[in-house]
């Protein structure tokens, strides 16, 4: 199902979402936690967009992204944090791929 709403579960409690991050305007494409925090998401959509998440509020509602990045052209379909330069992540869309320093 197409959904442009991500849904984080506790899997030891899985009928009660942890956070639900809704900012995404068209559906969701991928997802990648952050290797060097446990705090900190990435999501990406067919709205251009790759939305960075800071979630170590939950379970308190997490309203807005710390950091949005809008692709020139096309959805971002994939997306990949670096796991030995934290600092960096990759996104790719159309037949292009972005490395950025987040």
């Amino acid at each position: 199902m197409d959904s442009c709403e991500v849904i984080i579960l506790d899997v030891r409690v899985p009928c009660t979402p942890v956070a639900r991050l809704s900012n995404h305007r068209a559906c969701v494409n991928g997802i990648a936690w952050a290797p060097h925090s446990s705090c900190h998401i990435c999501t990406a959509g067919d709205d251009h967009q790759a939305l960075i998440w800071d979630i170590q509020q939950m379970p308190r509602p997490i309203e807005d992204p710390i950091l949005a990045y809008t692709a020139a052209e096309g959805e971002v379909n994939q997306i990949q944090w670096g796991a030995t330069q934290p600092d960096w992540i990759a996104i790719c869309y159309k037949t292009a791929c972005e490395i950025l320093r987040v």
